[in-house]
């Protein structure tokens, strides 16, 4: 399992301090917010409550579209049939992008109808295109909830409708719309359009943050009588030290415009009373250490990547990093290989973040002299 989901599935909280910062009251059933860059959470509520997650369903269901077109199964310029099955989402209210029978809409222009419009039609066209019927492109999504892990996923149907048996959670979604931002970056900007218009029908992303905050760039909203209103939201800045991204999961919420403000508040709080600091960059050497019977007398030892850490405002000068390693390191080390741990504690001791300490070079055999002597040393050692 990768770090962050490994960190989100666990439910880390951030604790820097014995006075971290307490989120404002959100008026809703579930929520959490995540700062992606240190993978790190920062408040939550029952995220991992089983709940309905109404059209956020939706997110599964796009991620799956665009590993298919990663994967060259599927085009944006293919055109696809419309079954009367997507153009019977069009009853009961549901929202829909109005395709019918008559119609072959490019892959392209679903994908829109299904991020901007939250069209179960779209849905429905694109699920079917993919796998064939909907039951397959269903028992794909819950396929991949399985690998990821997702213990309170379970997926009925494409579209997010209430049906006995589709449930989700905060963290489960939270999950989902960031493998779409980590995986597919070119695609996540179309859950920032805040229009789209098909056989001459404009409809408005219902997502009323894209208008208000120029940093929220997506991603879903959701609404049922079952979920209430829900809304996962994306806000990335420029950072001294880099691009800092939070995302925000509301469940349950009153109202359109409750989704929106109280997604709103949670964001600002994780602006205004966290921080992200850059301990190292990627390829950066924490520790350099002697190695035995190698080529090279040294290895150089880091994270696996950069590293960040979100610790309440101002702390971030008071950190300290612990190395805790293998002894003695013992050749042939493979780069990326895991050798330790690093972890970051505030002054006053409280941990902040723990990540793998790898090998950022490899390091080959000595030849059979140098181990032999390297394993006199040790023995004497």
């Amino acid at each position: 399992m990768k770090p962050f989901l490994a960190f989100l599935l666990a439910a880390f909280v951030a604790t820097a301090h014995a006075q971290t910062p307490q989120p404002p009251e959100i008026a809703a059933r579930q929520y959490l917010l995540i700062d992606l860059t240190s993978q790190q959470v920062l408040a939550e509520r029952d995220a991992d409550a089983q709940a309905e997650p109404a059209s956020l369903t939706k997110l599964m269901t796009a991620y799956l579209v665009f590993n298919a077109l990663r994967d060259k199964k599927l085009d944006l310029e293919q055109t696809l049939p419309v079954s009367v099955r997507a153009w019977n989402e069009r009853k009961g209210g549901a929202s829909v992008m109005f395709i019918d029978t008559t119609m072959t809409p490019k892959v392209s222009e679903l994908l829109r109808g299904l991020i901007v419009q939250s069209g179960n039609d779209a849905a429905v066209a694109l699920a079917e295109g993919v796998a064939g019927s909907v039951e397959s492109f269903v028992d794909m999504m819950n396929r991949q909830a399985q690998a990821w892990g997702l213990k309170n996923t379970q997926f009925r149907n494409v579209t997010g409708m209430t049906e006995s048996g589709h449930y989700s959670s905060a963290r489960d979604v939270a999950v989902v719309a960031a493998k779409i931002i980590a995986e597919h970056p070119d695609f996540h900007p179309i859950y920032a359009v805040r229009q789209y218009t098909y056989n001459n029908i404009k409809q408005d992303n219902r997502n009323l943050l894209l208008g208000r905050d120029p940093t929220v760039d997506g991603m879903k909203t959701g609404y049922t009588d079952a979920a209430g209103w829900c809304l996962v939201t994306s806000s990335v800045r420029e950072m001294p030290n880099g691009k800092r991204r939070l995302l925000s999961v509301v469940l349950g919420a009153a109202s359109r415009q409750a989704r929106a403000s109280e997604s709103q508040k949670l964001l600002n709080w994780g602006w205004q009373a966290w921080d992200a600091v850059r301990l190292f960059d990627t390829n950066q050497a924490v520790a350099t250490v002697p190695v035995w019977k190698g080529d090279r007398a040294e290895a150089k030892l880091g994270a696996a990547g950069a590293l960040y850490v979100t610790v309440p405002k101002g702390e971030g000068n008071k950190l300290k990093t612990t190395v805790e390693r293998t002894d003695p390191l013992l050749a042939p080390l493979t780069q990326g290989q895991r050798v330790g741990s690093i972890t970051v504690t505030t002054a006053a001791g409280t941990a902040v973040a723990t990540v793998p300490l790898v090998v950022l070079e490899p390091v080959g055999l000595a030849g059979i002299l140098g181990r032999a002597w390297d394993a006199i040393r040790l023995w004497i050692k």
